[in-house]
């Protein structure tokens, strides 16, 4: 709560200082154009303090934050520049000024969202990449942690060999597998929990090794 309290009083810094100088020059004198730069350079000090929101988490988090955080920067430091020049220049007519901020603005909303949507991309095809090693990973940690605990030869020689059919398969899945990989990992649970049950024990194991050679048949003929 205390850093964020923080963090706001440090964005406000700029908007504190800026208004103060700014409303000490009387502004209630300044033509149309001043308001229009003094709204803009307003418009984008805020879109700076607010795009590490538009951000969506993923392990490129990081990346895609600093890429977003670059574009409003620079946005922001290109209206602050310009419309200093008009505050200072105060011109009648606010046409000029208009246009100006228009097509910045125009473009750094395209740059913006082009940035979010290849965002999203990343962010889905990583969600889709932990989904698909889910299954292959839990099952393996769960069957290799069964294979430790064994103490019976031939218990330990099935479960090995569930391990490897199961830690050799493809980490690519589909959602008609989904059920599939269910029941091994379902099954893997089973297994670990009735290690010292020598004949559930294969029997699971078994049925282990089967039932991954069928789902990974089934991936395959899905190609």
């Amino acid at each position: 709560m205390k850093k964020s309290i923080l963090y706001i009083a440090l964005d406000l810094v700029f908007l504190v200082v800026f208004n103060v100088i700014f409303f000490l020059l009387k502004p209630e004198t300044n033509p149309a154009s001043v308001w229009i730069s003094y709204g803009f350079i307003h418009f984008a000090y805020i879109m700076v303090v607010a795009t590490p929101i538009l951000t969506k988490k993923s392990k490129s988090s990081n990346v895609f934050g600093l890429a977003l955080a670059s574009v409003s920067a620079v946005y922001f430091f290109i209206v602050f520049i310009i419309g200093i020049i008009f505050i200072l220049a105060r011109p009648e007519s606010f046409k000029a000024c208009l246009i100006i901020q228009i097509l910045l603005a125009a473009a750094y909303a395209i740059i913006l969202i082009i940035n979010l949507l290849a965002n999203e991309v990343t962010a889905e095809r990583e969600e889709k990449r932990q989904k698909e090693i889910l299954f292959v990973k839990t099952c393996s940690e769960k069957l290799k942690s069964a294979l430790d605990l064994a103490t019976d030869k031939e218990v330990k020689k099935a479960i090995e060999k569930a391990y490897d059919e199961v830690y050799n398969s493809p980490i690519k899945t589909n959602d008609a597998l989904r059920a599939t990989e269910i029941n091994i990992y379902e099954q893997s649970g089973r297994l670990y929990d009735s290690v010292n049950d020598k004949d559930l024990a294969i029997t699971l194991a078994n049925e282990i090794v089967k039932n991954t050679k069928e789902r990974n048949a089934k991936l395959k003929a899905m190609r």
